[in-house]
């Protein structure tokens, strides 16, 4: 696991700390519910602390290279506090939902202190039925969510009995901060790295120069499909005007089921029927606000991982960027599914994904100014109109210092002029959305989660009536749970 000392941001990571700005904060997260009584949160502190030699990236901080002429370096924090990182609160009586969204929502609206280690996680007490909740605050640049290696991966457990973590037994002792001699150094050695990389790519040309040509072909057809892409700008909607600092956060609960009973009658994915369902309640929404639907075709952000199999247990973010279509004018609800799975299937036929990743790559020599300037352009509000990420969680249960938990909804990120990021997680037959959203402009969010959750249960109802035409009345999927926002 590559976590070291004097680590070079890569492209992507470094992109997400030039993209942040005042009232657009690249940190992701999530809200867990877990069983009561919690621990004391001295035990929460020790649990922590036994298990953070397995993420050693959560003790490093930035460090600027001399005259800012290369991306940034993770550096051990000298002055590393646990207690700084992991906080402690509890909600008045009586410890709704209402209450815990609201401190969800207020934690997010906090930028990370960049002069420390890029993380903060909140134990935090006094809901309802004897519940606790955790929530974890990590800037995009440490992980991605799909590297499968972060702090909460390795503070759960997999039953009741908390499990024995082996340790060399040596206390943490940081490294010095380095001078501008070993800055300099660092960012040299990793541009030298690179350098290897593109010079063994050289070499894979003159050996097979036949396979390098088809490879190049494919590349050049993906770089220009997303120049095409960015010829055809995404629509102008209220969900893209200037965001404030400020955010409002709303979960809806569902079961995994009910999207396999879905997909498995019409066909498809089941990350199809996550965006067919967010099309139709941004339909509903569209015209709540007065917005006329007829051709309109909005485009979610969708982040696919290009992480090999063999990087899955590194951090630092390995993904790009496709741009699913979200038919906004198609009012049926299986219609609408039908497209979403026909233009899913062709972008995953298509380069795009190779071309980002080719384009992440040529950054590896891009100066931070240039860097700077292509992540602004990747997170144009020309391109795309809102994040819909979805991430598969574990399908069991999981637990810390012995109490399960219970509920998993993740929370994304809101770039500059997008006011609305949809994140989902499938946990433990769940698949439960966060909706983040800009606290001026989603004065209305709480309705867009119940329209979600109103076309999820559509789309299971017309699932469960084609099902019962099968001449066994079978099908897949119980659907026993209908989809629910989180309500006090």
């Amino acid at each position: 696991m590559s976590q070291q000392h004097l680590d070079r941001l890569t492209p992507i990571d470094a992109s997400f700390l030039h993209q942040e700005g005042p009232n657009s904060h690249m940190h992701v997260g999530g809200l867990t519910i877990f069983e009561g009584p919690p621990a004391s949160f001295e035990d929460f502190l020790e649990q922590i602390r036994q298990r953070l030699h397995l993420v050693p990236r959560y003790r490093h901080k930035l460090a600027h290279t001399a005259l800012d002429s290369g991306r940034p370096v993770w550096i051990d924090d000298p002055t590393f506090n646990l207690e700084y990182h992991v906080r402690h609160t509890a909600l008045p009586s009586p410890g709704d939902w209402q209450q815990l969204r609201e401190l969800t929502a207020r934690i997010f609206s906090q930028a990370l202190d960049r002069s420390k280690p890029l993380w903060e996680m909140w134990l935090i007490e006094g809901l309802d039925g004897g519940r606790f909740a955790l929530i974890s605050k990590t800037h995009h640049a440490l992980i991605d969510g799909i590297s499968g290696v972060d702090l909460a991966t390795v503070l759960f457990d997999l039953s009741p009995t908390p499990e024995p973590i082996k340790h060399s037994g040596r206390p943490w002792v940081p490294r010095r901060e380095p001078g501008t001699v070993e800055l300099v150094a660092a960012g040299v050695a990793g541009a030298i790295r690179a350098g290897v990389e593109l010079a063994a790519g050289a070499f894979d040309v003159i050996t097979h120069p036949e396979r390098a040509l088809n490879r190049s072909r494919e590349i050049a057809e993906g770089i220009g499909e997303i120049a095409w892409a960015g010829l055809n700008p995404a629509p102008e909607t209220p969900l893209n005007v200037t965001i404030g600092p400020h955010r409002r956060f709303v979960g809806i609960a569902s079961q995994l089921d009910d999207f396999k009973l879905v997909k498995n009658t019409f066909g498809g994915t089941v990350n199809d029927v996550v965006l067919a369902s967010v099309a139709g309640a941004l339909r509903r929404f569209m015209i709540s606000r007065g917005v006329r639907t007829e051709g309109l075709e909005m485009r979610a952000l969708v982040p696919v991982s290009v992480r090999a199999e063999d990087e899955h247990h590194q951090l630092g973010n390995r993904i790009v960027a496709m741009r699913g279509p979200l038919p906004i004018y198609i009012a049926d609800p299986v219609q609408r599914l039908d497209f979403v799975k026909d233009a899913m299937d062709g972008l995953k036929e298509s380069k795009q994904a190779l071309g980002a990743e080719v384009l992440a790559g040529v950054q590896n020599f891009a100066p931070p100014t240039v860097l700077a300037q292509a992540s602004r352009l990747n997170f144009s509000t020309r391109l795309f109109n809102l994040i819909v990420t979805n991430v598969p969680g574990p399908q069991f249960p999981l637990y810390v210092l012995g109490r399960q938990m219970l509920e998993a909804y993740p929370v994304a990120f809101l770039p500059e002029n997008h006011a609305l990021a949809i994140a989902i997680m499938s946990y433990n037959g769940q698949m439960n959305f966060g909706l983040l959203g800009d606290f001026d402009a989603l004065f209305d969010i709480e309705q867009l989660g119940e329209d979600i959750a109103a076309e999820l249960a559509t789309l299971v109802e017309l699932a469960k009536e084609q099902s019962a035409r099968l001449p066994d009345g079978s099908h897949n999927g119980s659907g026993s749970i209908p989809a629910r926002l989180i309500k006090p």
